[in-house]
């Protein structure tokens, strides 16, 4: 027993370790990620949401075997891919995708890869191995883990980045749990029994249309009430425009702590958002719309945006403020980059032998597609102090 371990989870209870995956495990990639929150500065809002992208990494890596396991295809080089799928995240998790993506064009699933494949190394550490080595010494090849997370190996990437996958269903669950809320209770072993090959391709049978409505429910629910909670965003704007305007550097090898202090050194900007931060001192809303309070001639205006920062600029200038102390939110594309399956519904059913869309048997499917993402299509926040000079200000400039 010497090459096995047991890794206690708080969802799924001891979770066997051996072979290759202790080794990776033991690797600084993975072991970085203990400093990395799983949800971000959801903390503020969710007291319990400390949960690290390692923990998350485990769990999808547990489910993923446990799929495998179910449609009987070998799980191995699938769980392999489970367990590094998120090295490549940032600070904070998703809330930098969309900067560094603008700044490097690449996205954490990109440096990941970079990662598995041996050529983006981390700066401050001297390795024995490499991932591709390691990976080498068990008669794995890297390039095939690559291909697996970039969806070229069809439905060995189905189970991990499909319509339903393992990493949803480890951080609807886990989510749910850390946070307290009872939106991302799903039946996950109903979900796994119901999965079946056909075609290549993942699909579901019919007696297991209930459970997914069930999950695409508690996802819908998770991100309006966890993942794009709006003191939750404006949490992570306001670490955005820290880094905006700082000097150019690379955050994407950095854990939490590490950008917090290294922002401290880059001018009292950057110094009192870490404060505020800190003790909870955030930025409020002063003014927001919802696309529903949106007119047409609102809506082509916003659509006009390609940049909000001179927006920003001129409001703060109107008002009497300091650049950076006044924020337009207009989510979208940066929330879509950072989880491109949020509307993602195209989930096949299995009936007498006849692939179906979901949408044939249950009519959430479509009505969930049709739910926002937000509660606001535009969201102007300050300090608190100038929310209502912010809200007469923001708008005139917005739309006259």
């Amino acid at each position: 027993m010497e090459n096995v371990k047991f890794i206690r989870d708080s969802l799924y209870g001891n979770i066997r370790i051996e072979g290759v995956f202790l080794k990776l495990i033991e690797t600084p990639e993975l072991q970085r990620l203990h400093g990395i929150k799983q949800l971000g500065f959801t903390y503020l809002v969710y007291p319990g949401a400390n949960h690290s992208r390692l923990e998350h990494s485990l769990g999808v890596c547990h489910i993923a075997k446990k799929m495998c396991t179910a449609l009987g295809i070998e799980e191995d080089i699938v769980g392999v891919a489970a367990l590094l799928h998120d090295i490549g995240h940032g600070p904070f998790s998703h809330t930098l995708e969309y900067l560094l993506h603008r700044r490097i064009g690449k996205d954490h699933v990109k440096l990941a890869e970079e990662m598995i494949n041996g050529k983006r190394l981390l700066n401050d550490f001297e390795y024995d191995k490499t991932i591709a080595e390691i990976l080498a010494d068990y008669g794995i090849e890297a390039s095939e883990i690559v291909k697996i997370l970039d969806g070229k190996k069809s439905y060995f990437s189905e189970v991990i980045h499909g319509a339903l996958d393992a990493d949803q269903i480890d951080y609807l669950m886990r989510d749910a749990y850390y946070t307290g809320v009872a939106y991302g209770i799903i039946d996950s072993e109903r979900l796994i029994q119901t999965m079946r090959l056909f075609n290549d391709s993942i699909v579901f049978e019919k007696k297991g249309v209930s459970a997914l409505e069930s999950t695409l429910v508690a996802r819908a629910l998770m991100y309006s009430s966890v993942y794009l909670h709006k003191t939750v965003r404006i949490a992570e704007l306001m670490l955005i425009k820290a880094v905006e305007k700082s000097p150019p550097f690379d955050f994407s090898q950095l854990t939490d702590c590490e950008l917090i202090e290294k922002l401290k050194d880059f001018g009292e900007y950057q110094r009192d958002i870490v404060r505020r931060l800190k003790y909870r001192r955030l930025f409020k809303k002063a003014f927001a719309k919802s696309l529903a309070e949106l007119n047409e001639k609102e809506k082509e205006i916003l659509a006009e945006f390609d940049d909000v920062r001179n927006i920003e600029d001129e409001i703060a200038e109107r008002v009497g403020v300091e650049e950076g102390y006044v924020i337009v939110d207009i989510p979208g594309k940066d929330i879509l980059l950072s989880e491109p399956r949020i509307k993602k519904i195209d989930i096949k059913i299995l009936d007498n032998g006849k692939l179906q869309p979901l949408s044939n048997f249950t009519p959430l499917a479509n009505a969930l597609q049709l739910r926002g993402i937000t509660d606001w299509a535009i969201m102007v926040c300050c300090p608190e102090e100038y929310r209502e000079k912010v809200a007469r200000s923001a708008k005139r400039i917005l739309f006259g």
